[in-house]
C-alpha cells in the first residue's frame, strides 16, 4: 500500500516536472518558424539586394557609356564646329577674291585692248616684213578679247606673247620668200631682214635688188653693186654661209646710207 501510493506520487511528479516542458513546446515551434520565416525573408531581402545591385551596376556602366558616347559626340561636334568655321572664312575669303577679280578685271581689259591697240599701230608704222603673218596675229588678239571661253590670264598671255615676239625680231636676221606689192605690180621674191632696221628683196632671177625706204613709206631699187652683198645676206640667213661682214645701204632718219 505504501509502494502503490510512492508510485502514484513518483508519476505525479514526473507529469509536474513535464509540464512546463509541454507547456513550452508551442512556443518554442512558433520562436524555430518564426525564425525560419525570418531567415527566409532575410534571403529573400540580400537576393533583392544583390538584384538591385546587379541592376545598379548595370545602370552605372550604361551611364558611363552613354557618358563616354556624349563625351566623343561633344568632341566631333566641336571639330564639326571648326570645321564650318573654317569653310566659313575661306568662303568670305574667296568672296572677297572674286570681288577683287572682278574690279581687277574692269582695270586690266581696258589696258589689254589698248596693249593691243598699240601694238597695231606700232606694226602699221614698222617696215612691213612679214606683212600677212604679224597682221593674222593682231586680228587674232583682237578676236581673242570677244571671247569668254579664254580666261583674263590666257589672253593677257598671248598678249605679252605678240609683244615678245616683235621684240625678237629686233635681234634676229631673217630670210623668207613672199610676194612683193609696189603699185599695181605683184611678183615673188627673197626678202631679207636684218633686225628691224632694213628690209630687202632679190628678184629670184637674182637680177635685181631693192630696200625699203621707211621715211618714204616705198620701195627703192638698189644699183647691181648690192645684188652680191644681198645674196651673200640671205645665204647667211639660210644658214648656208657663216656670218661675214656684209656692205650694204642702211636707212637712216632722212637719208640713206
Amino acid at each position: 500500500m505504501h509502494l502503490k501510493q510512492t508510485i502514484k506520487r513518483g508519476w505525479q511528479l514526473s507529469i509536474f516536472l513535464a509540464l512546463p516542458f509541454l507547456a513550452n513546446a508551442g512556443a518554442l515551434d512558433e520562436a524555430i518558424d518564426t525564425q525560419v520565416n525570418t531567415d527566409i525573408a532575410a534571403q529573400k531581402s540580400q537576393e533583392k539586394i544583390d538584384s538591385l545591385s546587379d541592376e545598379t551596376t548595370d545602370m552605372l556602366a550604361e551611364y558611363r557609356d552613354v557618358l563616354r558616347q556624349t563625351q566623343s559626340l561633344k568632341s566631333y561636334n566641336d571639330q564639326l564646329q571648326s570645321l564650318v568655321n573654317s569653310q566659313q572664312e575661306e568662303m568670305a575669303s574667296i568672296a572677297e577674291q572674286l570681288n577683287n577679280i572682278e574690279t581687277t578685271q574692269h582695270d586690266i581689259v581696258p589696258l589689254m585692248l589698248k596693249m593691243i591697240d598699240v601694238l597695231q599701230q606700232f606694226v602699221s608704222l614698222d617696215v612691213p616684213f612679214l606683212k600677212q603673218e604679224r597682221q593674222t596675229r593682231l586680228e587674232a588678239l583682237t578676236t581673242m578679247m570677244g571671247r569668254a571661253d579664254v580666261s583674263l590670264a590666257e589672253k593677257y598671255r598671248r598678249i605679252m606673247e605678240a609683244y615678245q615676239v616683235e621684240t625678237e625680231y629686233g635681234r634676229t636676221i631673217e630670210a623668207y620668200q613672199a610676194d612683193l606689192e609696189d603699185g599695181e605690180t605683184k611678183k615673188t621674191v627673197d626678202f631679207l631682214r636684218i633686225g628691224r632696221v632694213s628690209l630687202y628683196y632679190l628678184t629670184l632671177d637674182g637680177k635685181e635688188a631693192g630696200m625699203w625706204d621707211n621715211d618714204k613709206k616705198q620701195w627703192v631699187i638698189l644699183s647691181d653693186d648690192y645684188i652680191q652683198p644681198i645674196t651673200d645676206g640671205l645665204k647667211v640667213a639660210k644658214k648656208q654661209l657663216p656670218p661675214d661682214l656684209m656692205v650694204l645701204p642702211v636707212n637712216t632718219v632722212g637719208e640713206k646710207q
